[in-house]
């Protein structure tokens, strides 16, 4: 990644490397911690390439939540969901691992036109698949984002005009059974 490359420009903050850099993909495990009137809070940036696949678990190891970030593009989400997929096998490791909480961001989705019937359609595999894993798919929230353009990412009054049309925020039981919405 080039400094200053917009593809890259949330990652590129996090990867510290000259590699992951260069490379434009996380390599190594990475830690920030701040503070909010609640929670202190540790961010946990775990490499997604398959190639380094024991940082992640590493990374994930230490984790209360966990965000699955599904690429959004045609093609992208079933390889990621496919039998072999990376998607699958993060979603299987979160779990495994012991990460019981889980945010599902639905990246690129500028890549998708912001289509609510794509948004459906992958909440509808990736929940039938999670449940299998033994999430409750009713207890994660799903986030449409574009990591690209920075849509729904910090704000949501950054979020598309075509998205905010369909999308009005995250739903999803809390703990105690009761209902919980929320906007990024």
């Amino acid at each position: 990644a080039e400094l200053g490359k917009g593809s890259f420009k949330y990652a590129w903050v996090l990867d510290k490397l000259k590699a992951e850099r260069e490379r434009g993909i996380t390599i190594d495990i990475a830690l920030w911690k701040f503070e909010t009137p609640r929670y202190y809070v540790t961010v946990i940036d775990a490499p997604g390439h398959r190639d380094f696949i024991k940082n992640m678990i590493t990374g994930t190891s230490q984790a209360d939540c966990a965000v699955l970030i599904i690429a959004s593009g045609t093609g992208e989400f079933e390889a990621g969901i496919s039998k072999d997929g990376q998607t699958r096998e993060h979603a299987l490791l979160a779990y495994t691992l012991g990460v019981k909480q889980l945010i599902v961001a639905m990246n690129k989705m500028d890549i998708a036109e912001w289509k609510q019937a794509r948004f459906d359609e992958i909440q509808k595999e990736t929940s039938a698949f999670i449940k299998k894993v033994g999430y409750n798919p009713k207890t994660v929230a799903f986030v449409p984002i574009s990591g690209f353009n920075g849509d729904n990412m910090v704000e949501g009054e950054t979020l598309d005009p075509r998205a905010k049309a369909w999308y009005k925020g995250w739903k999803k039981l809390g703990s105690d059974g009761k209902e919980v919405t929320g906007k990024t």
